[in-house]
Parts: structure tokens; sequence; C-alpha cells
């Protein structure tokens, strides 16, 4: 199995913005420059970070186009690859299946693919689903694991035995539980790449082998997660030290539904218009916006 292009490193799943209730792009293209800027390696389209469940296709299409041509005209002028991936999940097999053709129509890098949430497969089932996907649509695919948003947990065996399928690349571990990262890389080829979903261990997930992060929190410290990444990756044991700097904004960061809090923090260090969420979600509540304003300003991250 070939390692597909690039989807390893820190990886931004991206926010959409919105202003009075349309996609802010001008807000997304200041967003995508600053993260160019301070040393991203790719992003994460159309996620659950980028509100996925209430943006339409159109949407997702316009979006993604708009990201791609910015990272096509950076890696032009610097030289250096971008992965863009676009999130296709669902919980129906068919309608994922259906999503995941635009991925690969869109010619994106990869599709991250979310464990079927709310029906609750069991571990075959979960082994079908992404079967069937894979043989439908021949676009490398990630899995996602995330049992705080799916409830099931996706085992090490089952990730093991999906990443025997030819366009199964790799998958994202959000569980935050590093023992099961160990036995995913242990049960798996060397050529799958084991991507941390979650910031607060991402760290750890990279100095026990895992090849990079799908993150929130380098909306808002991409340099230093970058740094702290290929630290983590090189074998150096003092990093783990370095990021409890960061451990208070991790907990901010979560203190409401993402992205509530990762919105307003962009909001408050005017990266993007406005902290505005799409219905069910309402923005940051008075109280936890204040909490997060001083840490902002503590770690020196306010303009």
């Amino acid at each position: 199995m070939k390692k597909i292009k690039k989807c390893t490193g820190v990886i931004t799943a991206l926010v959409t913005p919105f202003y009075k209730g349309q996609v802010d792009f001008a807000s997304i293209k200041k967003l995508v420059e600053h993260q160019l800027a301070n040393d991203v390696e790719g992003f994460v389209v159309n996620g659950t970070t980028g509100e996925s469940p209430t943006l339409t296709e159109k949407e997702v299409i316009k979006i993604y186009k708009f990201v791609e041509k910015q990272v096509h005209a950076f890696e032009k002028k610097n030289k250096r690859q971008i992965s863009l991936i676009l999130g296709t999940g669902s919980n129906s097999t068919a309608e994922t299946i259906n999503k995941t053709k635009l991925a690969k129509k869109l010619k994106a890098d990869a599709a991250l693919i979310v464990v079927p949430y709310y029906n609750k497969p069991t571990q075959p089932g979960l082994i079908a689903h992404y079967q069937a996907i894979a043989k439908a649509v021949n676009v490398p695919i990630i899995l996602y694991n995330v049992p705080g948003r799916t409830v099931i947990s996706m085992t090490a065996d089952t990730a093991a035995q999906l990443s025997n399928v030819k366009n199964i690349h790799g998958i994202k571990e959000a569980s935050g539980k590093i023992d099961l990262a160990k036995e995913i890389k242990s049960l798996s080829s060397s050529e799958f790449i084991l991507l941390s979903g979650d910031d607060a261990s991402c760290i750890e997930f990279m100095k026990v082998g895992g090849e990079g992060v799908i993150s929130v929190i380098s909306h808002v410290i991409p340099k230093a997660l970058r740094e702290l990444s290929d630290r983590a990756r090189s074998g150096d044991a003092s990093v783990t030290t370095a990021y409890v700097k960061y451990e208070r904004l991790n907990s901010l960061i979560g203190i409401e539904p993402n992205p509530i809090p990762v919105k307003m923090a962009l909001h408050l260090m005017g990266l993007i218009t406005s902290p505005e969420m799409r219905l069910p979600l309402v923005k940051m509540t008075d109280e936890n916006t204040e909490k997060l304003r001083a840490e902002l300003q503590n770690l020196g991250l306010l303009r």
C-alpha cells in the first residue's frame, strides 16, 4: 500500500465562518492565509469543526474550491505541499458513498469518513460500511473514530482489518486513548497513517508513533503546534512539558461543543468577522467568552 500524498503533520479542521447566515468567504481567505503563513500542513473542509451537518452541498463545493485555489497558489509560490481533505461521512452508507464521490470529483487528497453515528453499528457493521465505500469510490480514505460524538468506538482490531483495504490509508483517532493508538499501530501496516483527533493528547499520540494531528487548536496556535508536533515526531521527550503551556487553552477550547469556542477565539483574535454559528449551535456564553479572552491575553494571542 502506497502512502497517500501528504496528509500528515498539523492539519487544521477548518471552521466555516458565517456572517448574517451566509458563508463568509472574506474571513475564510484571511484565516487560511494566516494558517499557511504559520506553517500548517493541511486542511479538512466540511468536518465537524466546519459545521458539516448544516452546510449544503453547494456550499461545500464552493468552500472547497475557494480553499483549494488559495492552497494551490501558496504551493506554487512556496514550493511546499499542503494536504486538502474533504469530510464525507454520515450515518448512511449510501449517502456516504455519494458524498465521497464528491471528494473524488473535487480531486481531494483524501476523504475523512466518520464512524456512523446514532444508529450504533456493530464492529462487523463498521467493517461492512467502510468496505462498501472503498469498493464504490476509488479515493484515499481516512477513517475517523470519535466516540464522544458517535457513541460507538472503532476497535483496534477493526481498524487493523480495514487497514488492509487498498484505498483505506489511515485513521483519525479522536478517543484520546493513547493505549488504543498504540494497539492500532501494532496491529496495522507500517504504512497505515495514524493521526490524532484529540488536541489535549496529540503530542503524546505523536510520541508513540502518530504522524500528525487533525486539529482544532491549530486555528489559534498554528506555528507553536507545528513546532511542538515536529519535536514530538522526532522523539524529543521534553515536548510534553512544553505543551503544558497550552493546557488551559485546550480546556477552554472544549468548554462548550466544538466549534463554538474556537470560533469565538478566532473572532477575538480578529481572524474572522463573527463568531456566528448555525442552529442548533449558538455562540459562546458571555461568562465563558471572558475566560477565553483572559487566556488568549495571557498567552499573548490578542492584538
